[in-house]
């Protein structure tokens, strides 16, 4: 049994054997380089749907729900630091006015 296939993205070609080299993983559809595996395979799944297998439909769907969790938890953080910066800029706009 092959285990450099589990760690290898689906789409990239056979060129690249993971991040190490110059380009990093290469899209075996139009050629392009990412430095990561897991935005060659977001790049699958948004660039060429109709090209993927269902092992990589599998594996877009799994990184898209993660970097939708990253994207969602990133706004709530947001968010609070504006209203802790708000309510911050406030009180001391009430306390040293008065």
């Amino acid at each position: 049994m092959d285990d450099t296939s589990a760690t290898e993205p689906a789409l990239a070609d056979g060129s690249e054997t993971g991040g190490s080299g110059p380009n990093g993983y290469r899209c075996r559809v139009c050629g392009r380089s990412f430095p990561a595996a897991h935005l060659l395979v977001l790049h699958g799944g948004v660039r060429h749907p109709s090209e993927l297998t269902e092992r990589e439909s599998a594996e877009f769907r799994a990184e898209y729900e993660r970097e939708e969790r990253q994207i969602r938890s990133f706004r709530i953080r947001a968010l609070g630091t504006l209203v802790v910066l708000y309510f911050g800029f406030l009180f001391m706009y009430a306390i040293y006015a008065s």
